[in-house]
């Protein structure tokens, strides 16, 4: 066993691990953070995406031991005092998810997108960023007008406009 101490969501954890825990193992096991995903355990799907000292990485190949020190948010991360963050309102908005396993992972990849790429984002850029994740329902059409969405939300520093029914 060995000791690992990070900081998760803004708050100092340390446990005890077996070396061969991965991040995602860590996160949903040891911490009950169970919004980040495990979909293929080959680094494939994105469903375990987290970011790792503001970056994406997929937690599912990622050792926990890796972490020491760093600063890991998770989907739980996002939202701030109740409030969605904007990605998050965006895909609920766009209706970017159906069975929504594939969201928390679609939504930290979008989130580190526009800190990459700025708030300006076309079609053809987010579907080119989203290729390591898969959602094995949508034809990710929603999936782009959220993230576009939320990506013009965030240089706004607000939550999209919700729209009236029609």
């Amino acid at each position: 066993m060995a000791n690992v101490t990070m900081t998760v969501n803004g708050k100092a954890v340390t446990a005890n691990v077996d070396p061969r825990t991965l991040l995602v193992q860590f996160l949903r096991e040891h911490l009950r953070l169970t919004g980040t995903h495990v979909g293929c355990d080959t680094s494939q799907c994105g469903a375990c995406v987290v970011h790792l000292d503001g970056k994406a990485v997929k937690s599912c190949t990622t050792l926990a031991l890796a972490c020491e020190g760093a600063s890991v948010t998770t989907i739980e991360g996002l939202a701030s005092g109740g409030a969605l963050h904007p990605m998050q309102e965006a895909f609920r908005e766009h209706h970017g998810l159906q069975c929504g396993f594939c969201t928390p992972g679609m939504i930290m990849s979008a989130v580190d997108m526009v800190n990459r790429r700025g708030h300006a984002l076309d079609e053809k850029t987010i579907r080119e960023d989203l290729d390591g994740n898969i959602c094995r329902c949508t034809g990710y059409h929603n999936i782009v007008k959220a993230v576009a969405a939320g990506a013009e939300a965030m240089g706004k520093g607000t939550a999209p406009v919700r729209q009236a029914a029609e």
